[in-house]
């Protein structure tokens, strides 16, 4: 006969529990794995790479390594991209690489449980959303879990591989 013991299966619960750094991007919320953030920076001018997609704003020297700088707002189509003291440049380890990701802002880190988290949506071939791993719900707030590792193509980061070379 086995007994049930509360704070063991309390503890494996809050081990399948993962954290996420939350970021706007315009009117949304988004979260990414806090594992894949390096550090939050405050956005600087970067140095213009000739040719690189208008996302790429370019690149930045952290302490002797070359970052290149994507900035989220342009990639997704954004309305309104605006820097101001909220603006802030998120360093996150990508496909074995060091990307500076800019966003709007950053909110905080917050734990979800797999109750809290449900599968992306998919629009098929209207709306690509293979950067989401699914939305976080907390209360009335809609998290859009990104998935780092799949917010650039092969043939980006391919590209922003040669060009920061």
């Amino acid at each position: 006969m086995s007994t049930f013991n509360t704070a063991s299966a309390l503890a494996h619960h809050e081990s399948d529990s993962q954290e996420f750094l939350v970021f706007s991007l315009g009117e949304e919320e988004y979260a990414v794995d806090i594992l894949k953030v390096q550090e939050i920076r405050g956005y600087e001018n970067v140095t213009r790479i000739a040719n690189a997609p208008d996302f790429i704003k370019g690149v930045t020297n952290l302490r002797g390594l070359i970052v290149p700088i994507v900035d989220l707002r342009i990639k997704f189509r954004l309305d309104r991209v605006e820097y101001d003291g909220q603006t802030v440049v998120i360093v996150v380890n990508v496909a074995e690489r060091v990307v500076g990701i800019v966003v709007d802002g950053v909110s905080d880190v917050m734990t979800l449980t797999p109750e809290q988290i449900n599968p992306a949506p998919e629009f098929g071939a209207i709306l690509s959303t293979d950067y989401l791993s699914g939305l976080g719900s907390l209360g009335d707030r809609m998290l859009l879990l990104m998935d780092i590792d799949r917010l650039l193509s092969n043939e980006e980061v391919a590209m922003i591989a040669t060009a920061t070379q």
